[in-house]
């Protein structure tokens, strides 16, 4: 079997990511504009340079994000979207050059080695920003996962504080803007469309039908049940302390900018979706775009940080494929299952036993479990950790307006200051999706120690620069989720046999990954062929199945990150076990992992390599 050792990881550029998080704060103006470009003052040592060059450009992007800076919990522009014209592109492009070359002012060796690595990743993020420009337009401005008809009401609902009137009159004049906003993006379809990129047919009626969702009650409709984002302004304005005459001034407002922008730019959506529907080449996977090999290959590099091609990547999926049915072998026996894996598989996928009723009780009964499941792992953390966030994490479900196209489970960061918690949002639309034994894993994945430990303890370290808190590194990020759920097995979780088959089963899933987005994507399979192969090789349920199919299709080669970074973190921690004998510590390796934020998978091997000589030392 290939390892990961077998190929070379390349240190691959990194993007200022925008936070999945929000949190409410005071309200505050935008600070003055920046001083001039660090260096052009005199006696500042070269450290001080540099942090200012970080402070001045994290602010300058900031700047220029309205959604991010929401996210982060200010309100400098509060009631604005996020420039998505061809105009704001360009000169995006044109600030990174111009970084880039700013870079070079600065010499390394007059540098700790903290800001050495902090020095590289910003360029290695530039770096890969411009090599991304490249296919601008091939990246889907809108599929059935996340898109503009979708991320709109999810931001005013989860982002959007209202704390004070201001912030109300923030919220109505987002809905104003809707009309302009979602016209940026009916720009940037058209631009697609001259490119002859789009989403597969079948993507579009899902857009279409989301869409519709948002704009189904009061007061899009006669109906007395309020819309999606209606009940949510009516919710956060009734809250706060002011007089009714006030309310119903807002309320009214709200009323008006939902009837005379939100439902028009949603008609229009719609209109551009049912278009480019016809449009739309046969086919699934990117090999049907105009140079979609390319963007494939560029895919790959973005969410592996590693070299590995296609047909690599496939092989060591059918690889670890093979070396995980080989467990569930063990588990079926253990059990006393008479009969084949895949008969197992049909067991586990249709028995009662192992799903909660498709009621809300159901539902509620999901949740706490999934939450006493985060409790108990919070009381192990000690002896495996080092860095502990001070964030809270709270269990959700997905709301009902995008739980038919949002996937099975994800994470939303707390906001930096800690006021809002991070959230492990859990997809409970048809709980024949969610079976019981996969929960211990899933929480411990979004959860805790996965991804809320990897990403609030990022926004909350010292001694490391803003922008390196907010990297893109997927392989890493997602990687470490999945690490975790084996890591909750050495930390004595699972002793049910079926949720320790779980547990393989999800690592089973991201191995398969491997194979269908190659698959599609490189090999020309199609939807039906994925879907198949996970049928026939996972326990999941057909519903699972072909929600993930869909999903790795609107969003190529993401996928593959999952398998390759816990691949990779595993292969780091054998080989410093090995090295360290009675010296290693699983929170010494950890907070290794962890201290420096996310980072590209061959600048993680370099840290944990230096970790081990140091601890060799001592």
């Amino acid at each position: 079997m290939k390892t990961l050792s077998s190929f070379k990881f390349t240190p691959l550029a990194l993007l200022v990511a925008a936070l999945t998080a929000c949190s409410p704060a005071p309200e505050t103006a935008a600070p003055a504009q920046p001083e001039p470009p660090a260096g052009t003052i005199a006696n500042q040592s070269e450290s001080e340079r540099l942090n200012a060059f970080f402070e001045r450009t994290f602010e300058e992007d900031l700047k220029r994000s309205p959604e991010f800076q929401s996210r982060l919990g200010k309100k400098w522009n509060y009631g604005e979207w996020n420039d998505l014209s061809e105009e704001h592109k360009e000169q995006t492009i044109a600030i990174k050059k111009n970084r880039l070359e700013e870079l070079d002012s600065f010499n390394p060796e007059t540098l700790t080695e903290q800001e050495k690595l902090s020095l590289r990743l910003y360029r290695m993020g530039i770096e890969r920003d411009l090599a991304n420009d490249e296919f601008r337009h091939h990246t889907y401005i809108v599929h059935q996962f996340r898109a503009a008809h979708t991320s709109v009401p999810s931001f005013l609902i989860n982002i959007h504080r209202v704390s004070d009137v201001s912030d109300a009159k923030a919220y109505i004049s987002r809905l104003d803007k809707v009309d302009e906003y979602f016209d940026q993006v009916i720009e940037q379809m058209a631009l697609r469309e001259k490119a002859g990129v789009y989403p597969p047919k079948w993507a579009y009626d899902q857009m279409i039908a989301a869409a519709q969702n948002v704009i189904t009650g009061a007061p899009f409709d006669t109906s007395e049940t309020p819309s999606t984002i209606w009940e949510d302004f009516q919710n956060k304005v009734n809250a706060l302390p002011i007089d009714d005459v006030e309310k119903q001034t807002l309320l009214g407002e709200a009323k008006a900018a939902l009837v005379t922008s939100v439902k028009p730019a949603y008609e229009a959506i719609m209109a551009a979706f049912a278009h480019q529907k016809t449009l739309s080449p046969e086919g699934d996977g990117v090999w049907r775009l105009p140079d979609g090999d390319k963007w494939y290959a560029n895919r790959l590099a973005w969410f592996t940080t590693t070299d590995l091609n296609a047909e690599e990547i496939h092989q060591i999926g059918l690889d670890n494929v093979e070396r995980i049915h080989k467990a569930m072998e063990a588990i079926k026996d253990k059990v006393g299952f008479d009969g084949s894996l895949q008969a197992f598989f049909e067991f586990m996928r249709t028995d009662p036993q192992f799903y909660y009723p498709d009621t809300d009780e159901g539902r509620e009964e999901y949740l706490q479990a999934a939450t006493q499941a985060v409790d108990e792992m919070r009381k192990a953390l000690p002896d495996y950790f080092g860095l502990i966030p001070k964030a809270d994490m709270i269990v959700k479900r997905v709301e009902p307006f995008r739980e038919q196209s949002a996937g099975k489970a994800f994470y939303q960061s707390p906001s930096q200051d800690g006021s809002r918690p991070g959230i492990y949002y859990a997809n409970l639309y048809t709980m024949d999706a969610m079976p019981t034994y996969q929960l211990e894993a899933l929480a411990y994945h979004e959860g805790i120690p996965g991804h809320h430990m990897q990403r609030a303890i990022a926004q909350e370290l010292d001694g490391i620069p803003e922008f390196q808190k907010y990297l893109s590194a997927t392989a890493y990020t997602e990687g470490w989720g999945l690490y975790t759920e084996e890591l909750a097995k050495d930390m004595g979780f699972y002793e049910d046999p079926y949720s320790d088959f779980g547990r393989l089963a999800m690592e089973l899933w991201r191995a398969c990954r491997l194979v269908v987005d190659t698959g599609m994507h490189a090999k020309q399979w199609s939807r039906e062929e994925a879907i198949q192969y996970l049928l026939e090789n996972t326990p999941n349920p057909e519903p699972d199945v072909v929600k993930a199919i869909e999903r790795y299709i609107a969003m190529p080669g993401q996928a593959t990150a999952y398998m390759i970074g816990k691949l990779k973190i595993m292969e780091l921690r054998s080989k410093a076990q090995e090295a360290l004998g009675d010296k290693f510590t699983y929170a010494g390796f950890h907070d290794e992992v962890l201290k420096d934020g996310p980072v590209p998978l061959s600048v993680l091997e370099e840290k944990i390599n230096r970790w081990v000589e140091q601890q060799q030392s001592l």
